[in-house]
């Protein structure tokens, strides 16, 4: 409460008052002031700082429903206590620009009491995908270096977006390296899941990290390609896609896009290694936006 930031000291508070955020919202309203559950996750999570003024009637009201000392929130909100955190934020794009299912995740997101800026920006990426005998997508695993830019950082939420006809309650998801599962969430008429991964450290501002985790899958149909969208721009991202040699692709192109509607750019034909049966692709920067892996079966 002393140090701040507001966001964790708000954490804090609430963790130690044991009060869920729904009850918060109660106890304002009882005070006759509105603010969303939402905006209370934004809030506690660092994705958002009330500005506004009715917003800043909802912190002091805040600390009186949490037994806090007066103005013990609102001077952590003072312009000179903005940490290097805010600072350090690279520009990010929105999941509504690069995925169709972006209502579903918003919906996830918000059940998991999390903003879709988790605080995290990836610096490195290594993708792998394995595609089954029915051409069905097996599994993919993931080995993700990620940077803070907020102090309090503990979490990562992994998406998984099916093939047509997945079956996302049949997904199961494994946290592989420097990390351990938490909730899973899931929506069934996309097929997209979301995967909460819990670090075994709390991140400051300019920290990295290093984790490993993967999905198994095989539930929906044939797969044609493999996208990877991104909100921040930097860092490496590699991708490779295993084909089994029951089911190999006659064709495999690379391509980009910058938004999910956006017409597919910088197309280039990938050639399927005989001994791997697998294609790849390595960006040294990537740009916010879409990278992807397609393929023609015979």
């Amino acid at each position: 409460m002393r140090t701040g930031p507001f966001h964790l000291a708000l954490r804090t508070a609430l963790s130690v008052r044991g009060l869920a955020l729904h009850r918060v919202q109660h106890r304002l309203a009882q005070r006759g002031i509105k603010v969303g559950v939402t905006s209370l996750s934004y809030w506690q999570q660092g994705a958002r700082r009330p500005r506004r003024p009715e917003s800043l009637r909802a912190v002091r009201a805040l600390e009186d429903v949490l037994n806090l000392p007066a103005h013990s929130l609102r001077r952590l909100l003072n312009p000179e206590r903005t940490g290097r955190a805010d600072a350090e934020r690279p520009a990010a794009r929105s999941y509504r620009s690069l995925v169709e299912s972006a209502d579903a995740l918003h919906r996830l997101f918000a059940d998991l009491e999390a903003p879709p800026d988790g605080g995290l920006h990836t610096v490195g990426h290594h993708e792998r995908v394995r595609i089954g005998p029915r051409r069905e997508m097996r599994e993919r695993d993931s080995l993700q270096v990620v940077r803070a830019h907020r102090d309090g950082v503990d979490r990562y939420l992994a998406i998984h977006h099916g093939d047509p006809g997945c079956d996302p309650a049949r997904v199961a998801v494994r946290a592989v390296e420097n990390c351990r599962l938490g909730r899973v969430r899931w929506d069934a008429r996309t097929g997209v899941v979301v995967a909460e991964l819990l670090f075994d450290a709390r991140l400051r501002a300019g920290d990295t990290y290093v984790f490993g985790y993967g999905f198994e899958d095989g539930s929906g149909g044939p797969s044609a390609e493999y996208v990877r969208g991104f909100t921040f721009a930097g860092g490496q991202y590699v991708l490779q896609v295993r084909f089994d040699e029951a089911a190999l692709p006659v064709r495999c192109r690379r391509f980009a896009q910058t938004s999910a509607g956006a017409p597919r750019s910088h197309q280039q034909e990938l050639t399927l290694s005989g001994h791997h049966r697998a294609v790849h692709l390595v960006e040294q920067g990537v740009r916010p936006g879409i990278l992807g892996i397609g393929w023609d079966w015979g």
